[in-house]
């Protein structure tokens, strides 16, 4: 009688992967999926914009010191932080330096022979639209509280925490990433360093971010650029 073989388990970047400048990371981590099992399902979803944070500039969390909450800011890269905002939860992983961290700020439903149709069912489930009926697929993450919320990541759970390869890692798959869209960050306030382009976008899903930086009236070399 043949026994059941457990399935494989994903391959998890290395802690040292994130161990590396943030702005680096942020635009290495566009393309990689993240996994969250939940069940017996692994929940997934491609990485399709970031922002990069430094402990120098105003807009970071930890420019603002050293507290029990920001800790993992400043532990090494690899570790992951969260925080409340909007509502909802929202995903960073520290990277080189202390209190330097990139916010995984949108990604896009990922479906693939680990992370099935049921997977992205439950995303669905998790994250419905505001009168109850099943979001767009599209937009099931297109934001950093979305996307939390469709892979049933809360603070109290993950904060702080390391990856772990049986239950939250970012791996990857093999998706090209063939042009990065740089330009400012969204939500940093007036006089807070929000003229920093430290925020990086997968061109090709540009229009399932948070905010598309390619919309009308954007300017090529004002208001964005364009990396290959």
């Amino acid at each position: 009688m043949s026994s059941l073989t457990p399935a494989p388990l994903p391959t998890a970047l290395p802690d040292a992967f994130f161990d590396r400048d943030a702005q680096l990371l942020a635009r290495e981590l566009l393309g990689k999926v993240i996994r969250h099992k939940v069940g017996d399902l692994w929940l997934a979803a491609r990485i399709i914009e970031t922002e990069a944070y430094y402990l120098e500039e105003k807009g970071s969390h930890a420019s603002l010191g050293y507290t029990e909450k920001r800790k993992a800011l400043f532990l090494d890269g690899g570790h992951i932080y969260m925080y409340y905002a909007r509502g909802g939860d929202s995903l960073n992983f520290s990277a080189q330096g202390p209190g330097n961290a990139v916010l995984i700020k949108s990604g896009y439903p990922w479906v693939d022979a680990l992370s099935g149709p049921a997977s992205l069912a439950q995303m669905l489930l998790n994250n419905p639209a505001a009168n109850g009926t099943a979001r767009p697929t599209h937009k099931l993450c297109a934001g950093q509280t979305l996307l939390c919320k469709a892979l049933g990541l809360k603070v109290p759970a993950w904060d702080a925490k390391r990856f772990d390869p049986q239950g939250l890692l970012v791996e990857d798959v093999g998706a090209q990433v063939a042009q990065i869209i740089q330009t400012t960050r969204l939500g940093i306030p007036g006089g807070r360093d929000e003229h920093l382009m430290y925020r990086f976008v997968d061109a090709s899903h540009a229009a399932y971010c948070t905010r598309n930086p390619l919309r009308r009236g954007q300017v090529e070399g004002r208001d964005y650029f364009l990396h290959t």
